[in-house]
């Protein structure tokens, strides 16, 4: 490996959080004008709610997203049936904080040229995620485009719509000041943070680097960048009914994820000394000297997904969710200020 950049960033690596965020803004302004009154939640949760019908007991929950800069890191290892599980998983956590179960997915499949065995590993992963979870793989789309994607270059998106009853829905506005914040641990980055950890390692310009081993593990880089992003519907399903909300942790991490399961005027305080963060997150951050605070902004640094819970029901939920443990507290929030707060930090 050559020398690294010093305090290597997000941005060095092309990914303004900011900016992004100032975007998804203007998106969600124009987007206003087409919602009505069948919609429950829109854009700005993790899934958008509506209801197809006023007289039923059940609304529709539905998710999108992409595996990100992952693709490349496959690409290099010529290994491609992770990324396949590790997007119906991400849509899957993204419906859950709703306290939705998955119904179908669509996949989405763009490439430079038609590559039967690349596609055929590609939609074996969706197949398997998608049978673990109780969900029909519907349908999707197979895109050759050699003149918007070059060489072996692909991309993969994945669209989720499930179900929950009308009075299991979860809502960020449930949530009370003293409700206590618990944790599940992560697997790995899941589908966040590849861009950073590209340019740290310079795996493009050099993909012999994946092949390193990772210290405190007998596993290499790239096998640990390759493991899938989890599903926690097993975990979090047989306990929907006695939690308030969830906090999907993946882009924007720890800040941008838990105040979406919030109401206005609460935030959350997180004790990051609750857990031990994994050492691929340390041998990241080490060989890119990137700040601490860089790194809980981008990574989920171990934590997979936060689970609000009122304080009588604590004891109860950890007992029934094997591996949840408690990060920290939902408290009030003035206007203006942080709404996470990373305490030890």
């Amino acid at each position: 490996m050559t020398d690294r950049p010093v305090g290597k960033t997000y941005a060095d690596a092309g990914v303004d959080l900011d900016a992004a965020a100032s975007v998804k803004m203007r998106i969600k302004d124009i987007a206003s004008s087409t919602l009505d009154g069948t919609v429950v939640a829109g854009p700005g949760g993790f899934g958008g709610v509506i209801d197809p019908d006023p007289n039923g007991d059940t609304l529709l929950v539905a998710s999108t997203d992409g595996v990100g800069t992952k693709l490349r890191i496959a690409d290099a290892l010529g290994r491609h049936d992770t990324v396949g599980a590790s997007i119906v998983n991400h849509c899957i956590n993204d419906i859950l904080p709703a306290g939705a179960l998955p119904l179908f997915f669509l996949d989405y499949i763009g490439l430079s040229r038609f590559d039967p065995d690349k596609i055929a590993e590609i939609v074996s992963g969706l197949a398997k995620a998608c049978a673990d979870a109780g969900c029909a793989l519907l349908g999707g789309e197979t895109a050759t485009m050699p003149d918007i994607y070059d060489d072996d270059d692909y991309d993969l998106a994945g669209f989720i719509v499930g179900t929950v009853r009308k009075d299991a829905l979860l809502r960020p506005e449930n949530t009370s000041e003293g409700d206590v914040i618990l944790a599940l641990k992560s697997g790995g980055l899941h589908t966040n943070g590849y861009s950073l950890v590209r340019s740290v390692f310079e795996t493009d310009q050099n993909p012999s680097v994946l092949a390193t081993n990772v210290p405190e593990t007998s596993h290499t880089l790239g096998e640990l960048l390759l493991r899938p992003h989890l599903s926690y519907l097993d975990a979090l399903s047989p306990v929907l009914d006695k939690i308030k909300g969830l906090g999907h942790i993946t882009g924007g991490s720890f800040y941008k994820n838990i105040p979406r399961a919030l109401a206005d005027g609460l935030g959350a305080d997180v004790d990051v000394s609750t857990w031990e963060v994994p050492p691929l997150f340390k041998f990241i951050k080490e060989s890119g000297n990137v700040d601490d605070q860089e790194m809980f902004r981008v990574f989920n640094m171990g934590v997979g997904m936060t689970i609000i819970v009122e304080p009588g029901l604590v004891d109860d939920v950890l007992n029934s969710v094997p591996g949840a443990f408690r990060v920290g507290d939902v408290v009030k929030r003035a206007e203006g200020e942080a709404r996470t707060k990373l305490i030890g930090l």
